[in-house]
This record gives C-alpha cells, structure tokens and sequence, in this order.
C-alpha cells in the first residue's frame, strides 16, 4: 500500500503524488452488493443550494458495506481487496461458507485466500471480529460499535487505529486516533489490526482540477468576500477585521462548538490539541 511520484509531463502531474493501487486485485465490483448513489450538488428538495462547494463529480456507486458482523462463527474467505470511492479505505469481499457475500473495510495486512471469523472463542488475528471482553489489553483495533449492535463506527477511515488499554466492570478503556480516552461497553465488537491504505495521507492531488472530480468547488476564504457575504469581508487590502470568525458570526479558531451530550460522561481525557506553529 504505497504511493507513487508522477512523472511531471505536465504541470497537473508535477507535484502529484497518488497510490500504487498494487493491494487492489479486482478491477469490477461485487454487482450484488451494489446500489446507485444520487448527487445533490448542494441542493435541498426546492432546489435551493443549502451547502456550498458541493457539486460536479464523478458518477459513482455505493458498495453496501458490512459494519456489524454479525454472521457469528461462519468462516469466511477473503475473495478481493477492492478500491472504494466513498471512502479513503479499501475494501475487502467476504465469501462466507453459507453462500453469502459481504464487503467490509480491509485491514492493513489482510491477504487473498485468507479465512475470517466473527462471535465469540475465536482467535484475535487480524481480520476477526470480537467482542471487547475478549480482546486481550494492548490489541491495536478498529472498526469500534459504540452501542451493542449498531454496527462499527470508530476508526474506519484509512490508516486509523485505537487501543484497548484496560477492563473497568462492565467496560473497557480505549484510546482513540485521535488520543482521547473513553469507555466503551465490553459487549460491543471492534475489529482486530489497523485500516489500510495508510499512506492516504501522503496523497497530493497536484491539480485543482481532481478536486472536482470528487465533487469539490473552489472554498473561497471569508477575507476576500464583501461584508455582505461574511463578518470578515470588506476593507481595503488584506485587511481581516477583527477576530476570526465563521459566516454566521460565530468565533473560530480554537472556539468550542461541541454541545453536551449523554455520552460524555464516558469521556475520561478529552482528545489533545495541536499546538499552532509560529
């Protein structure tokens, strides 16, 4: 899973740097599995634009992604690793021994041919999803349930991982990507090993005009705008008028926006904050 250096023919592709894509080994996705994905440039249901630099792209389609492994102690064979436009990961197809197929998101390491489980008694390797009573301390995770049964929705993204550092009762400790620490319920499941494609943060676009491939627009800076359109427009220059704020008037640039809510108190050390460069 690594990246590779354009050769600079053009000026898009000077400062490119994109994935090897070697991992992948299917060129055409599980058709089954597949459903189509509409656009909404932005637009809500009267057609007004109720995001902005959302729009264009290309078409794509949502693979159904299995979150819950829920098919306990069926084996299944890892059949394809599979590149996914709707996410930065990549993707794995199940075949299980009951006939069935299911995409979930690869770990780093995860080979073709390889045989994964799910439930309870069964060996932590990567790949195999447990519950958290069962996972020794210090297991590197992903793919973490919140609630029992609702399916994984801790570290999913590529090259993200946490760690289970300890059992208090009924719960487990974690550390999350991004260094806070909370508890979570032992009987939730999480996924042995980290998510692949770690080197997606490497990736450099090298032209704007990939970003609109994604479905980008150009983000303008709320400096530039008039006072109309943004607290921050308007005035002669570079000048920014007074402290940073969003278009609605709201502080930026270190201002809390998180609101309380019930699952806090589970929060035993908040995430750290990346300290600015000078």
């Amino acid at each position: 899973m690594a990246v590779k250096k354009i050769k600079p023919v053009t000026p898009g592709q000077r400062h490119k740097i994109a994935s090897s894509f070697e991992e992948i080994s299917a060129s055409k996705p599980e058709k089954s599995l597949m459903t189509g994905k509409a656009k909404s440039g932005g637009r809500n249901n009267q057609g007004r634009m109720t995001m902005r630099y959302i729009g264009g792209g290309h078409k794509q389609s949502y693979r159904a992604i299995d979150f819950k492994r829920d098919k306990d102690l069926i084996p299944a064979i890892v059949k394809t690793i599979e590149y996914d436009p709707n996410r930065s990961a990549r993707i794995a197809l199940l075949f299980y021994a009951d006939g069935e197929k299911r995409y979930i998101i690869a770990p780093n390491g995860l080979q073709i041919g390889q045989e994964l489980l799910s439930g309870t008694g069964i060996a932590p390797e990567i790949g195999n999803t447990l519950f958290l009573s069962e996972i020794p301390l210090g297991t590197v995770i992903h793919a973490i349930e919140m609630q029992p049964g609702k399916g994984a929705e801790i570290a999913r993204s590529a090259g993200t991982y946490a760690q289970l550092i300890s059992r208090e009762g009924n719960y487990v400790i974690i550390k999350m990507p991004s260094g806070e620490i909370r508890k979570i319920l032992i009987t939730c499941k999480a996924t042995i090993g980290t998510v692949s494609n770690s080197d997606h943060a490497l990736e450099r676009s090298g032209k704007a005009g990939r970003s609109r491939w994604l479905g980008r627009r150009p983000r303008v800076r709320g400096v530039v705008m008039n006072p109309v359109d943004h607290p921050m427009g308007g005035g002669e220059g570079k000048s920014s008028g007074g402290h940073p704020r969003s278009r609605k008037g709201l502080l930026s640039k270190g201002y809390r926006t998180r609101k309380v809510k019930a699952s806090d108190k589970y929060i035993l050390e908040r995430r750290k904050n990346k300290k600015r460069k000078k």
